[in-house]
């Protein structure tokens, strides 16, 4: 059996944080989810049944929680900053999917939400 793509992901996972341009957003703060998906190979967890040979999501989380803890007017910014950090973190990982979205924005009309969503290769 061959694997031909492979995928650890964190779907829709939901901060409180206070990134935006108004002052109001960066005081008060709003929900946000963000969701990610790390291409990498898997055979040797497949076989062997360690953390150690694939990536650990708790890390993954991790790298975002923190992420998003450090305020930003604009949510490229933090893509951009946990997109650095995914990479470096996992040597194994060649393309990450990254999508931040702000669940409340201020545009004056009522949407399901608005962000940024990246796809990056090593």
């Amino acid at each position: 059996m061959k694997v031909t793509s492979s995928y650890i992901f964190l779907n829709d996972v939901r901060f409180h944080a206070y990134h935006g341009v108004l002052p109001q957003e960066q005081e008060v703060g709003q929900d946000f989810l963000v969701s990610a998906r790390a291409a990498l190979d898997v055979t040797a967890a497949m076989e062997h049944d360690m953390v150690e040979v694939t990536l650990d999501y708790g890390v993954l989380y991790r790298i975002i929680k923190e992420e998003m803890t450090q305020t930003s007017q604009l949510v490229e910014h933090v893509a951009g900053r946990i997109a650095h950090r995914v990479f470096d973190t996992f040597p194994g990982v060649t393309t990450l999917d990254l999508k931040i979205t702000k669940l409340n924005p201020p545009i004056g009309g009522d949407c399901e939400g608005a962000g940024v969503e990246l796809h990056l290769e090593r």
